[in-house]
């Protein structure tokens, strides 16, 4: 006990004293979490406290301003707000606590600990928004990055750097995909993003992977669906700062957001609270714009040599794969996994749809050779599931197809090859490797007897 009271009597030394006046102001209406406030002049995203009728302190940040009043949401519930509370601005406008001192932590959309531990000795602040980098800055993507998933390794290769969505509807197996290569993805950092997800699956994510060896590595920043809609959006914009922060410090960092689609949907509550009208389904200009801009944040850095990778989880409402969000993160990213129903319902784990899926970047990772390769067993699981209904009606008879010949022949290792436990890895090199001998059997003749 009295060493922590001297670790928060020495963190308090350290921290700055503001020396300017504090800047003050009233609640003069507020509707539907919306809060007007007269007398105080704040930027957007600017964060300001309001007192409540129990004399404690609401949080609350800048979103616009209307007629000399600034708009402002709140960071949590509306409970005992009353009119013509005090407001006092916050914090740095626009900027968010950065440090080495997040790694092994679990924390909130605004950077305080929610695993119990000590307070954050923070080394420095980086823009909420990002530092905007010039499109000739980012070097191109050239190293394959090994995530630990056999399917993705061998067929879909990604690179370090690389954008990847992962798009499926609820219940496919988003989660737990995530699950793994969060545990066995070769990065220096590792960043979890948990946006707008239930606050059972933060707390089993923490439990499992904030301990042992590997926790110094890993950052978490959770913030569940029952929260503000702009506390969402600040907790995704929060762990790319993080990543951008370790990519200016030359570490490659892979930064896993789950999900991108909860993220549209905070900044569309945002959007309809100004008034902004709904446009595609629903979602306001602004919304889908919210979903590129944090995109492409990520990428590698010409100047430091770090690298951000991002992997996005994209849920299609529906099981609709036009859904908005869905169609914006396609277009924007390097690269999609798309999960199956039909394939989950058959016990079939990683439940990838190899033929919908691709990599944009994977010709510039392997040879040609394995680049053929891969093409051909793609080309085997779709002629295979393509047919799936015309061979189990014993509709298709033998011969009347290679490709489909080819297929059904080797249905049990295609399989096996497709398919892995879950929590277990296979790294790069192992994947190719499989796949490399996997291809041989394009060369093979017939089986003796056949």
């Amino acid at each position: 006990m009295l060493a922590e009271l001297q670790l928060e009597l020495a963190r308090m030394r350290r921290a700055p004293i503001e020396r300017g006046p504090v800047l003050t102001g009233r609640v003069a209406a507020c509707d539907g979490g919306l809060v007007e406030v007269s007398g105080l002049s704040l930027p957007i995203g600017s964060l300001a406290a309001i007192e409540n009728e129990a004399g404690a302190e609401s949080l609350a940040e800048v979103i616009g301003f209307r007629s000399g009043h600034s708009l402002m949401m709140l960071l949590g519930d509306a409970v005992l707000l009353r009119p013509d509370a005090s407001v006092r601005a916050c914090g740095r406008p626009g900027e968010v606590p950065v440090g080495h001192a997040v790694l092994g932590r679990a924390l909130d959309g605004l950077g305080e600990p929610i695993d119990g531990g000590p307070p954050i000795d923070f080394e420095q602040f980086w823009p909420l928004s990002g530092h905007r980098e010039g499109a000739l800055e980012r070097a191109r993507v050239c190293e394959p990055f090994d995530c630990g998933v056999r399917a993705i390794n061998a067929l879909t290769t990604m690179g370090i750097g690389q954008r990847l969505g992962v798009i499926a509807g609820s219940g496919v197996g988003k989660s737990v995909l995530i699950d793994t290569m969060a545990g066995h993805a070769v990065a220096d950092v590792t960043i979890v993003a948990l946006i707008g997800e239930r606050a059972r699956e933060v707390s089993d994510f923490v439990a499992r992977h904030m301990s042992g060896v590997e926790r110094g590595r890993i950052v978490v920043v959770a913030v569940p669906a029952d929260h503000a809609p702009n506390l969402r959006l600040r907790a995704a914009q929060y762990a790319t700062a993080l990543g951008e922060y370790f990519r200016s410090q030359g570490k490659r960092v892979l930064l896993i957001l789950d999900s991108l689609t909860r993220v549209a949907h905070a900044a569309r509550e945002l959007a309809l609270v100004l008034g902004e009208p709904g446009a595609a389904r629903g979602y306001p200009p602004s919304a889908l714009a919210s979903v590129t801009k944090l995109v492409e944040r990520a990428g590698n850095s010409q100047r430091t040599g770090g690298a951000l990778t991002g992997l996005y989880t994209v849920l299609a409402d529906g099981d609709d794969t036009a859904d908005p969000v869905v169609d914006t993160a396609r277009a924007i990213l390097d690269g999609h996994i798309v999960l199956s129903r039909d394939l989950a319902q058959r016990g079939h784990y990683p439940a990838i749809d190899v033929p919908a899926s691709l990599s944009r970047v994977m010709d510039e990772l392997v040879s040609e050779e394995y680049a053929d390769a891969a093409r051909w067993l793609r080309g085997l699981i779709s002629a295979r599931e393509e047919n799936r209904d015309l061979v189990l009606m014993g509709a298709y008879r033998s011969g009347s197809d290679p490709m489909l010949d080819k297929a059904l022949e080797l249905s049990p290792q295609i399989d096996a090859f497709l398919t892995q436990r879950r929590g277990e890895a296979h790294d790069l090199f192992a994947s190719h490797a499989a796949l490399g001998e996997f291809a041989q059997a394009r060369f093979d003749g017939p089986k003796n007897g056949e």
